[in-house]
């Protein structure tokens, strides 16, 4: 039996789940309240709560049969909940692991000024999340090193998909083209995260991996794509430097790079959504982007 737990199964761990369920995989996840437990359990995952501290009776009988592991949790000031010291060995508690994936980020590298970047590019995160993920990361690859077990590091760019897109914040009046001369992201749908994570397991890759799509792409852009599909007239630009943003949502202007996705390619991936305008229209014509 092939069983797969996802600690912490949010926007991007539910698509991990159901790509891994289609494939043959028992899939259980992780969520913080039994209010979520149930949205788990109506897709097909059997859910298990966990705060990210106390590993409970249920969860530990779960980790012991699972076959491969998706780590989604932030990692936090305390560090990774799987490495935080004093605590059990992952490789006692996960016996049986062939595969494990660890969600990050993008944003370890930092900012490049709009400079191409791969996975060999040095590391220069600026937030302190961003630095977290980098400690959380080693703590990974470490751990695959020492086991002998593939794990693969998926360093993920801005996420979107059905419920959480710019069609959806069309309709909900919330779109703004927000203008920041020569800047761009890096994004990616959240089936072609599930989709590469079940590819890497398969063929049992660890190191890391950028997961992103083939454009990155000023963010107006998506907004005027976003319109045009929606039939609405493209909101107004505003202008980044008087922008009223949360520090935040300030911060990620403050990292300007393109991500490449080659190692990806050149592995032999395919992308079911290369780009943002493929995306957005089949998420207009297959309804789905409310959610």
């Amino acid at each position: 039996m092939t069983h797969l737990l996802i600690l912490g199964a949010g926007f991007s761990g539910k698509a991990i789940g159901e790509t891994f369920k289609e494939a043959g995989f028992t899939v259980s996840g992780t969520t913080r309240s039994a209010e979520k437990a149930d949205a788990l359990h109506a897709l097909g995952i059997t859910p298990i709560v966990y705060d990210g501290n106390a590993i409970s009776g249920e969860l530990a009988a779960d980790m012991a049969q699972a076959t491969h592991l998706v780590q989604s949790i932030a990692p936090g000031k305390d560090g990774d909940p799987l490495f935080r010291p004093g605590g059990p060995a992952v490789s006692s508690l996960m016996p049986k692991l062939e595969w494990a994936g660890y969600l990050s980020t993008v944003g370890v590298y930092g900012d490049h000024k709009g400079a191409w970047v791969d996975e060999e590019t040095a590391l220069n995160p600026v937030s302190a999340r961003s630095v977290e993920r980098v400690e959380a990361e080693n703590h990974w690859l470490a751990f695959g090193a020492a086991s002998d077990i593939p794990v693969a590091v998926l360093r993920l760019a801005g996420i979107y998909g059905p419920g959480r897109n710019a069609l959806r914040n069309m309709e909900d009046g919330t779109a703004r083209r927000l203008i920041k001369k020569d800047q761009v992201f890096n994004r990616i749908r959240v089936e072609d995260i599930g989709g590469s994570a079940l590819f890497l397991s398969r063929k049992q890759l660890g190191g890391i991996w950028n997961i992103t799509d083939d454009e990155p792409g000023p963010p107006q852009d998506v907004v005027a794509e976003a319109a045009r599909l929606m039939g609405l007239p493209s909101p107004p630009d505003i202008a980044f430097e008087t922008a009223e943003l949360s520090p935040m949502a300030r911060s990620f202007y403050g990292e300007n790079k393109r991500v490449s996705n080659a190692k990806l390619h050149a592995a032999g991936f395919e992308f079911r959504f290369p780009n943002y305008r493929q995306s957005l229209a089949e998420l207009k014509a297959s309804g789905r982007w409310r959610g």
